[in-house]
C-alpha cells in the first residue's frame, strides 16, 4: 500500500517525508491547485529527501487546455526534472471538448521517459471517465490520480472501483481529494485500490512578532498534518 502525500513547499516536503509518505506529489501555489515548483525548490526537495518525489508539470492554473508556449514551458520543466534525477512527474491534457489530449500527453510520456507518469485530476474534469481511462493507458502512463469525477474520493468512490476494475492493472488507478485517516481504510475496501493520495493539509500560523493588523491579513502557510499523516499510514500498514 502506497501513500503518496502532495506538499507545496520545502517545509512541508520534509516533514511528510518523516512522517512516513511513501511518496510525494512537489507543487507550488495551493491556491491554483498546483503548478510545476521552482528550480529552488526542486534542487533543494531532491539533495535533502530520499523518497520518490514527482513534481508537478503544470504552467498556470485554472484549465488543463494549454497554449502551444505554455506546452514548450512544460516540455522544459520535464527535461529539467530528469536532469535532477525525479522519479516521475505528474501532467493531465486535456483538448477544449473535455477528452484527453492524447498527441500531446504521448509526447510528454515519450520526453519523461524513464520516468513514470501520471496522469493529475483533469481526468475528473473529462466528459467521459472510461473512455479516458482507455486513452491515458494508450498514452502509457503509469496512474491516474481521480477523485472519481466529484471533489470528494469518498463520495466518488462507486466509480472509482468501477475504474479500478476496468483497468485490470494496465494502469493505477489513484484516488486522491478529502483522503485522510477517518476515511482511508473504507475506501480501500471499497475500491479494492493499492495506492491513496492525500495533501494532509494543515495551516500553520505565522512566527512573524509583528504583524500589521492595518493589512488584514491572516499571512498562514499551507504545511501537512505529521500525526495525520502517520494514522493513515498505519491503517494502510494494518493492510500490508
Amino acid at each position: 500500500m502506497i501513500l503518496e502525500i502532495a506538499v507545496f513547499n520545502i517545509h512541508s516536503s520534509l516533514l511528510a517525508a518523516q512522517a512516513g509518505a511513501n511518496r510525494l506529489e512537489l507543487c507550488e501555489n495551493p491556491a491554483d491547485g498546483g503548478t510545476t515548483p521552482s528550480y529552488g525548490t526542486l534542487k533543494t526537495v531532491k539533495e535533502k529527501i530520499s523518497i520518490p518525489v514527482f513534481p508537478i508539470i503544470r504552467a498556470r492554473g485554472g484549465d488543463f487546455f494549454y497554449s502551444d508556449d505554455e506546452f514548450i514551458v512544460m516540455q522544459k520543466d520535464i527535461v529539467l526534472c530528469k536532469q535532477l534525477g525525479f522519479e516521475g512527474v505528474v501532467i493531465g491534457l486535456l483538448n477544449k471538448d473535455a477528452t484527453v489530449d492524447k498527441e500531446r500527453t504521448k509526447r510528454l510520456v515519450e520526453l519523461a521517459y524513464p520516468l513514470e507518469v501520471t496522469f493529475h485530476r483533469a481526468f475528473d474534469r473529462t466528459k467521459d471517465a472510461l473512455q479516458s481511462l482507455e486513452d491515458i493507458i494508450e498514452c502509457n502512463c503509469q496512474r491516474i490520480l481521480t477523485s472519481g469525477q466529484v471533489p470528494n474520493a469518498f463520495d466518488g468512490k462507486d466509480l472509482i472501483k468501477k475504474l479500478i476494475e476496468q483497468a485490470d492493472d494496465r494502469v493505477i488507478i489513484m484516488p486522491g481529494s478529502g483522503v485522510r485517516s477517518n476515511n482511508i481504510q473504507e475506501l480501500v475496501n471499497h475500491t479494492g485500490a493499492n495506492e491513496l493520495h492525500s495533501s494532509a493539509r494543515k495551516n500553520i500560523n505565522s512566527k512573524m512578532e509583528f504583524i500589521n493588523e492595518n493589512m488584514n491579513e491572516m499571512l498562514q502557510n499551507i504545511s501537512v498534518d505529521e500525526d495525520e499523516i502517520r494514522k493513515m499510514k498505519m491503517k494502510l500498514d494494518i493492510r500490508n
